[in-house]
């Protein structure tokens, strides 16, 4: 068995707050992407297209866009825990 590290790249995010400040965050990471968001404001879930299928984003996590472009969505603990500020 071999160890690898991640490789350092540095992303793009926005955290989902379910408020209309991050919807417009969104829209600048997504023009580029041509993805198309679903905001079930009911539920304030955020619904994206993913590479293994739609995902649910929910109040209070972070929308990543990956290195293809990709968007997809990651739960605060684990943003924490990969990410840092740079």
């Amino acid at each position: 068995m071999a160890k690898f590290r991640k490789k350092p790249v540095v992303i793009d995010a926005v955290r989902w707050m379910s408020d209309m400040a991050s919807w417009e965050e969104l829209k600048i990471l997504v023009s580029e992407s041509g993805t198309i968001l679903l905001w079930n404001v009911p539920s304030q879930t955020l619904i994206i297209p993913t590479l293994e299928g739609e995902m649910a984003a929910n109040n209070g996590d972070w929308i990543i866009k990956g290195i293809k472009g990709e968007l997809y969505p990651c739960k605060p603990d684990i943003f924490d825990k990969t990410y840092e500020p740079v």
